[in-house]
């Protein structure tokens, strides 16, 4: 029997484009490899061999030199063998980053512990057998573990655990573009045919691609990223963790998950009907991120609405987040409108009877078509514009309304 960890997907060098400030990018960016030493504490704490990295330790071919030296220093300090394939994102091509000087160089005085993977055939390690199935290009229409099914098996150790290390998405799942949280049309490029696999005589498969956790097969395993990079997905939402794994010759694998990340990626939907609604926004926030600076990033979808003194305080309120938080994406819109108060100090200006007057044929015509159904989600599109130019209208009132008193 053999303990190690199976993780992938670290992608450093990740440039995080949507995050607009510089400073923060490169927290993010800085994050990543700071991981490198929350996955040593593991190795630590529970007696892992080796580790393996299946695929994509890098975020492109093209990652900064300083960047290199960074993480390189990091798995030296993991002490332990560090195996690792190529991905899609790092793919081992000649002349690309695994065969670049720099690299080389440094990793035979840094990080003696270091094994790149380039060829695909058996290597024998720590008292496994590793089936190395690296990516030679960004994009393969061939399987690249088909090689395996080949294999003469009575060449291997009969008693040694036999671990295929592979990237690529299976059926069901596939790469994405993280960045973009859409799903990437990938076709059946890096496809890895696992039934095939699981058909072979191997005790564990070890996959990267897929950022989520997530078993998908009786020996098949994608172990997540080690830090998170992307939104929640409910309870799909597997990320920043890494997997102890026990493997033994013609046994089935003991899989744990063992929490590594540290940075907080949030979804939030809230509809705002009244100012108390901010409230209630602000208690969710607090119960997610708490008083964490520049630790977390929040999607938050809103749709709604809120008189002229709860849309300004609204707005203070984002404000306020974007100071905290590493990103706020906004989805959705608050619409303002004057609140029951606000619209009767208008309607009742008794020193100022053209803006009452005005105030009161506008008030009459919103009340008309919201009993008409005009805000309802059923509602004729060009009804809820028609609503939606009222109530600007009454915004543009009070803001003049205001502008004349001051």
């Amino acid at each position: 029997m053999v303990r190690f960890l199976h993780t992938a997907d670290w992608q450093i060098g990740k440039p995080y484009h949507r995050v607009a400030d510089g400073q923060k990018r490169f927290r993010l960016q800085q994050e990543r490899i700071a991981a490198i030493g929350r996955i040593r504490e593991v190795v630590v704490r529970h007696g892992a061999s080796f580790v393996v990295v299946a695929g994509d330790l890098f975020d492109s071919t093209t990652v900064a030199a300083a960047a290199v030296v960074e993480v390189l220093e990091a798995i030296g300090e993991l002490e332990v063998p560090v195996l690792v394939i190529p991905g899609n994102h790092d793919h081992g091509a000649p002349g690309s980053l695994w065969h670049r000087p720099d690299l080389l160089r440094q990793r035979q005085r840094r990080a003696p512990n270091l094994e790149v993977l380039l060829e695909r055939q058996p290597v024998s390690h720590g008292g496994a057998v590793l089936l190395p199935c690296p990516l030679l290009r960004n994009q393969d229409s061939l399987d690249p573990t088909g090689w395996i099914s080949r294999l003469d098996w009575t060449s291997l150790p009969s008693s040694d655990p036999r671990i295929v290390l592979a990237h690529g998405g299976i059926q069901g799942f596939g790469g994405r573009d993280y960045g973009a949280d859409e799903e990437a049309q990938t076709g059946a490029v890096n496809r890895i045919d696992l039934a095939a696999l699981e058909c072979c005589p191997v005790d564990y498969i070890a996959l990267g691609d897929w950022h989520n956790g997530q078993q998908v097969g009786t020996r098949a395993w994608y172990c997540g990223t080690p830090e998170p990079d992307r939104f929640d997905q409910g309870e799909n939402n597997q990320r920043g963790q890494v997997l102890l794994v026990e493997a033994e010759r013609g046994g089935l694998p003991r899989v744990e998950v063992v929490a590594t990340g540290r940075i907080g990626w949030h979804n939030l939907h809230v509809h705002l009907q009244e100012d108390a609604d901010i409230d209630r926004f602000e208690r969710l926030v607090r119960e997610r991120i708490g008083d964490r600076v520049a630790r977390d990033l929040l999607r938050l979808e809103v749709s709604g609405s809120l008189s002229l003194a709860g849309h300004s305080r609204w707005n203070q309120k984002l404000d306020e987040l974007r100071h905290q938080l590493l990103r706020l994406r906004i989805k959705g819109h608050c619409g303002q409108a004057p609140g029951p108060e606000e619209l009767a100090a208008l309607v009742e200006r008794r020193g100022d009877p053209l803006i009452a007057a005005v105030a009161t044929q506008l008030r009459s015509q919103l009340e008309q078509r919201i009993q008409a159904g005009a805000d309802g989600a059923d509602a004729d599109p060009a009804e809820g514009e028609r609503l939606a130019i009222l109530r600007l209208a009454l915004c543009e009132l009070h803001r003049l309304a205001t502008a004349a008193e001051a």
